[in-house]
Order: C-alpha cells, then structure tokens, then sequence
C-alpha cells in the first residue's frame, strides 16, 4: 500500500537523522532565548498538527510555550509554621501540557484551546507547540468540526480540564467502578489524584 506524505513527515520525526538532530538543537537555542509563549507562522510538526486538528485557513493561531522542566519548588519557611507545613514541593496535579496550554490561553484571551502536542526538550525546558482557534471568524463558524468553539459553554475550556491533554491528567482515559476521579478530581472526599 502507498504510503502519503504525512506518513514520512511522522517517520522523520520518530527516528530522525543526525542532521536532523543537529538542526533541531540549534532551534531549541534560539527558542532558549526568545519569548515563553511565541505566536508562529506555521506548525513545526505538520502531521500531529493535522492529526489533531490543525487547517490552513484563517482563524486558526499557532503558539509555541516553552515550559521550566523539574520539580516546582518555592523557598522553605524559616520560622512561624508547624513541621507538616514547611514543605518546599507544590504538588499542582497537573501536567506539563496542560500547563503549556493555560499559559497559551492566557496570553491569546480572545482565542480557544484547541489540542496540543510535544515539540521537543533539553535538559532545562518542554517545548510544546498549542493550536488556538478564533471562534468569532466566520470560516470557524461555519465548520461543522469546530464550531462547537463558538459556543459560549466552552469558553476557556482549558481552565475547566476540557482539553485532551487536560482529560489525560485528570485520569478520564479509562472508566471503571472504582476509578476515583469520576465525576471530578475532588470527588471521593478528595482522593481523586
């Protein structure tokens, strides 16, 4: 069976060449150095960008979030406070996806959520690349595949854990009797996650 062009763009970043690689590092410097959430012209990724919703037509914004890797710590108290709360770590219950898309909604309030996907890392930073949507273009409203963005009950769906990234976190990928995060991570008095 032939295969398409989609499906080489998705070989090539599976196992990619040295050259490849060498260039990719290079990106990641100057991404390094530039904005923590960058509007971009086009999708690095074309595949995973089509795969998960992405069209070249008007509405739709392509934003590249570089997130901090490790651990999120604070500094530890001095003084004033019982041992049990003197601890350092926040346990945020979040994954660094959904991080990179809140801090993409933020930036581009006018714009919607659509899904994301993984660029790359280095030692210190994720990379990941967010697909917004503009629900107030008409070609958004009359796609019968993303006009659901139009409507006012899913306005800023990402703070409310709507996206994919967000489901995955919250552990909504299976369902089960005695899965405690059904109907929400706050649900069985707090053992959710």
């Amino acid at each position: 069976m032939a295969k398409g062009f989609y499906s080489y763009i998705k070989q090539a970043w599976k196992k990619p060449s040295a050259e490849k690689i060498a260039e990719t590092r290079k990106k990641m410097i100057a991404w390094r150095a530039g904005e923590r959430v960058a509007k971009i012209e086009k999708p690095s990724r074309l595949d995973r960008a089509r795969t998960l919703g992405y069209k070249a037509k008007k509405g739709f914004v392509i934003a590249r979030v570089t997130i901090e890797r490790g651990g999120r710590t604070r500094p530890r108290p001095r003084k004033k406070r019982r041992t049990s709360r003197q601890h350092i770590q926040l346990t945020l219950k979040m994954n660094y996806q959904w991080v990179a898309e809140q801090r993409a909604q933020r930036k581009f309030r006018n714009l919607e959520v659509l899904n994301s996907y993984l660029l790359g890392k280095d030692g210190r930073f994720y990379f990941y690349e967010v697909i917004l949507v503009d629900p107030n273009v008409p070609e958004i409203k009359s796609d019968k595949n993303l006009n659901f963005l139009c409507r006012v009950q899913n306005r800023f769906r990402v703070f409310r854990g709507l996206t994919s990234a967000a489901k995955k976190s919250r552990g909504l990928r299976n369902k089960g009797p005695e899965l405690k995060v059904r109907p929400s991570v706050g649900a069985w008095h707090g053992r959710g996650k």
